[in-house]
């Protein structure tokens, strides 16, 4: 038996289901990742994968149940929801930044000092050394409502 969430008109709650005749499933809420459109593919990636690594600690019910195959092999679990990536320039990524902390929605951030780094420790000093409006911003997620997740992108593209 698979569990699914279902959309109800102010909150999403767990529904179960048979894997035939499955509608889709809509979740009131929105995981999106912006990438900066100048950033070389393995930096997209990078950037991608480290900006949702910190999302289910700070939001754990976006983590689903643990998988396991026929074998009875476990996997650990994943976000629950589509994560959804947007490209932009850095004007679309910095007017995206004030937007989303504007509606306090749970973001995260990754400038471009992170790639000189190479641990958490100094990943985390070279955010606090730069105030907020000034950080060279090649990525950011966002999470939150989805009426308010889409208008934080506004000027973003879906990445192709």
């Amino acid at each position: 038996m698979e569990t699914t969430t279902t959309e109800t008109a102010t909150t999403t709650e767990p529904a179960t289901h048979t894997a035939a005749g499955t509608a889709p499933v809509r979740f009131g809420t929105k995981v999106a990742v912006l990438l900066r459109d100048d950033l070389e593919t393995w930096q997209r990636l990078n950037v991608t994968a480290f900006l949702i690594s910190g999302l289910g600690t700070a939001v754990p019910e976006v983590i689903g149940e643990p998988y396991e195959d026929a074998d009875s092999t476990a996997y650990l679990p994943m976000i629950r929801q589509p994560v959804l990536v947007f490209e932009g320039s850095k004007e679309t990524v910095t007017a995206a930044h004030a937007r989303a902390l504007s509606r306090s929605l749970t973001t995260a951030v990754f400038t471009s000092d992170l790639f000189g780094t190479g641990n958490d420790r100094d990943n985390r000093a070279a955010v606090r050394a730069v105030g907020r409006d000034a950080l060279d911003l090649v990525g950011l997620v966002v999470y939150g409502p989805r009426n308010a997740v889409d208008k934080v992108l506004k000027g973003a593209r879906m990445h192709s």
